[in-house]
């Protein structure tokens, strides 16, 4: 196994494999499963971030589409699945497993300067350029300002918050995956 990263979870320190954490670096997109009222599982694909000063992932969703976030409000328990490579340039990574809590704000953020968190607000800024990086027709949305205006709704977003209780990685099988139990 490759050398160790480690982060501060809780004034404890979050061990992690070095290829974890690339994987949360590098990959493009995860799958967040929320749970519904009903009790049904949904899954989409989403760009989290992780922010190693406090162990924990942050994403957005877009107020026109908060189903997310009201599941979270109803039942904070989700995951993270990091297991398609495509774009990442890494070559055999294993599949990566994150179960944790998560909290959604009330508020609305038209700005990344509406963060209050000191750890988060750079973390959002070069996830920002990494996703105009991957998404280069973002720009053309952007520069138009007949789509900003009838697309505006999409740019005003929710804040998602995931604190990590269990992290677990491998590949193939997955009852032979390493598992760090963190909650």
């Amino acid at each position: 196994m490759s050398a160790g990263y480690e982060a501060d979870y809780q004034g404890q320190a979050l061990a992690l494999p070095e290829e974890v954490r690339e994987v949360f670096d590098r990959f493009l997109v995860a799958d967040l499963t929320t749970v519904t009222g009903d009790g049904t599982a949904v899954t989409w694909p989403v760009l989290p971030i992780f922010e190693a000063k406090t162990a924990r992932f942050a994403l957005v969703t877009s107020i026109g589409l908060p189903a997310k976030a009201h599941n979270i409000r109803r039942r904070p328990h989700v995951s993270l699945l990091y297991a398609d490579p495509l774009g990442s340039d890494l070559v055999d990574p294993p599949r990566v497993l994150v179960q944790g809590r998560a909290t959604a704000e009330d508020r609305v953020l038209v700005s990344i300067d509406q963060v209050d968190d000191q750890f988060l607000v750079p973390v959002m800024k070069e996830a920002a350029v990494r996703l105009a990086r991957r998404q280069p027709n973002l720009g053309l949305y952007l520069s138009n300002p007949l789509s900003r205006y009838l697309m505006d709704w999409y740019f005003m977003r929710i804040l998602i918050l995931i604190q990590p209780l269990r992290i677990a990685w491998g590949r193939g099988d997955p009852s032979g995956w390493e598992v760090l139990d963190v909650g």
